[in-house]
């Protein structure tokens, strides 16, 4: 039997609700109506997702360089991931490289396909506005490992760092951020348009940088921990 795909799996778990809304709550809806709800408002079942980290044969793996690595203000590590996006139908790709001391967001890109092109533009972002890292790290994702992407960061005497398989724990805080990110604001919407979640995440991302404080930070948001640390010359 094929495996299931994510909306039928939806489905099945709306089935549950419709058996029991009648009885605890009084209310008749159908299995589809149920399913478009859950899906409006981010409820849904553990299953597996689109994945964004499969590596292309032939890819340069390289080491984890952070382990036990102690990163003690800006611009030593930047790391970089890539994140589904649910909308209303569909799914857009979210890429962003992040400043691990700080947590600051230092660019992103939004896409509706996972290819290279999105993830070179959101690095060369981060190097025109932000200067460069000592390390830039990522998982075993393909587009993070293209050679325009790993060629770049060479030229720059960049050190590359990569992610163990499976060990989400290695690039923790773009993992928190991408928790964030959907809990405070994609599961709170049905974006209807591509440009529509590329505004919200715009607006989300500023606030994130700007106005969200992390008890982590000491109070702090991303940008003032970031700035603080950094020569008074490029903080200005």
């Amino acid at each position: 039997m094929l495996p299931l795909t994510w909306q039928a799996k939806l489905l099945q778990l709306s089935r549950r609700c419709v058996c029991a809304l009648p009885r605890l709550e009084g209310v008749t809806i159908g299995r589809l109506a149920v399913a478009t709800l859950m899906r409006r408002i981010g409820i849904e079942g553990l299953y597996s997702r689109p994945s964004t980290s499969k590596p292309a044969p032939g890819h340069k793996i390289y080491p984890y360089l952070l382990r036990n690595l102690v990163v003690d203000g800006p611009n030593h590590v930047w790391a970089m991931d890539i994140a589904y996006i649910p909308m209303g139908r569909g799914l857009v790709y979210l890429a962003a490289v992040v400043d691990w001391f700080s947590r600051r967001v230092l660019s992103w890109c939004l896409s509706i396909t996972l290819e290279t092109e999105s993830c070179i533009d959101a690095v060369r972002e981060a190097l025109a506005r932000h200067g460069k890292p000592g390390i830039f790290n990522t998982d075993h994702g393909s587009q993070l490992l293209s050679v325009a992407i790993t060629g770049l960061l060479a030229e720059q005497k960049i050190a590359i760092s990569m992610d163990g398989r499976d060990a989400w724990r290695d690039n923790v805080f773009v993992e928190r951020l991408w928790r964030t990110v959907k809990y405070e604001e994609v599961y709170l919407r049905a974006y209807h348009s591509v440009s529509d979640a590329r505004a919200s995440l715009g607006r989300y991302l500023d606030f994130y940088n700007s106005r969200r404080p992390h008890s982590s930070l000491g109070a702090r948001t991303p940008e003032q921990a970031h700035l603080d640390h950094l020569p008074q010359v490029l903080a200005a």
